[in-house]
This record gives structure tokens, C-alpha cells and sequence, in this order.
């Protein structure tokens, strides 16, 4: 099995790193690649969708990144023990009509020894925005790695 550093028990800066692993990952829009985080049997939910395994989750990436266009997001940690981080989240994109939506989640982690996702809850509200209300552009810059993320 391969493994996905940084390994837990999680300290301040190995949680750090890891969520901002993740937000990488996930703004590369790449579903195998995002998937390979994650165990074979890893479990989701995900709003009111329900997965097991990394083919479903690569699956239900690639439809979600088909409807979410235009896709950036921000990860900032909330909390870590020795294997479980929890990070709360916004993220823009826009729909086929063009509506553009910022999303606000939290997100509940849980790890193996290996650093590889067994578990991750996602409770997330949509909120539509104007394209002039984003602010959300892409991967995030070096000079903003470590900002937190605004409320509203």
C-alpha cells in the first residue's frame, strides 16, 4: 500500500500541511488523482450522497467537476487530534447557466497510519453570488498559503 505523508499523529504543522495538500489536490480537478488520497474501502458522505471506495469517489468527482465549472476552493484546518483533522471550506464555481455559487463546508477526517483517508463527512450550504462577489480565482498563490479564510 502506498502511503500519503504527512503520516499521523498529526501535530500543528503535519495537519497543516496535509489540509493544504488537500485543497491542492482537489483544485487540480483531477479525479484519480484526488482519489489516490484516499483507502481502498474509504467511506463518504457528502451532503446527502453516500460512497464507498475510490472508484465511486473518483466517479462522483468527475460528475461533480462536469457541473461545477470553473471550480476553486480554500481549505483552512479547525481542529486535528493524532488521526482526524476537521477544516471547514468555501469554494466558487459556476453552473451550465452561469449562475455562480460560493459553497461553505465543513469537513470531519479521519486517517490511517499510512496518511491515507478512511473517512471524510461534508456538510456544505450554497450561497449564489454575482461573478463580481468572487473572489475565489484559481489554485491558491504562495503569498496567500496560511490565510484564513473570510466568513462571508
Amino acid at each position: 500500500m502506498t502511503s500519503k505523508p504527512p503520516l499521523p499523529p498529526f501535530d500543528l504543522t503535519s495537519a497543516r500541511q496535509k489540509v493544504q495538500a488537500a485543497e491542492d489536490a482537489w483544485n487540480t480537478r483531477d479525479p484519480e488523482r484526488v482519489s489516490l488520497a484516499y483507502t481502498e474501502d474509504s467511506v463518504w458522505r457528502n451532503r446527502d450522497v453516500f460512497l464507498t471506495g475510490r472508484a465511486e469517489i473518483a466517479e462522483f468527482l468527475r460528475a461533480k467537476w462536469d457541473r461545477e465549472r470553473d471550480y476553486a476552493l480554500r481549505k483552512e484546518l479547525w481542529a486535528y487530534t493524532e488521526d482526524r483533522i476537521a477544516v471547514r471550506y468555501q469554494y466558487e464555481c459556476r453552473d451550465a447557466e452561469g449562475q455562480w455559487w460560493r459553497s461553505y463546508g465543513n469537513e470531519l477526517w479521519e486517517f490511517t497510519a499510512d496518511g491515507l483517508m478512511s473517512r471524510r463527512e461534508s456538510s456544505i450550504n450554497d450561497v449564489p453570488i454575482t461573478e463580481q462577489e468572487r473572489r475565489i480565482f484559481g489554485p491558491r498563490g504562495e503569498d496567500e498559503r496560511g490565510e484564513p479564510i473570510p466568513l462571508r
